[in-house]
């Protein structure tokens, strides 16, 4: 969680950046590939999550050391 705040408080300066700075839309590409990667992470989060629940039957993060190579 803390690290979607990191990145949505990173948006608003590069947007808020972007609006004052002669190229314009840079800041707000920028923003936008940012909110992309962070969508990717709570994919591969879910993904993880999904996995130790059908191998183990319970969403209980303690369990987690059967996902080890």
């Amino acid at each position: 969680m803390s690290i979607e705040l990191i990145l949505n408080s990173a948006n608003v300066n590069l947007v808020a950046f972007s609006r004052y700075s002669a190229g314009g839309l840079g800041g707000q590409l920028f923003a936008a590939f940012v909110i992309v990667v962070a969508a990717a992470e709570v994919a591969v989060a879910l993904a993880i999550v999904l996995t130790l629940y059908r191998l183990r039957r319970t969403p209980n993060l303690d369990d987690a050391d059967i996902l080890k190579g």
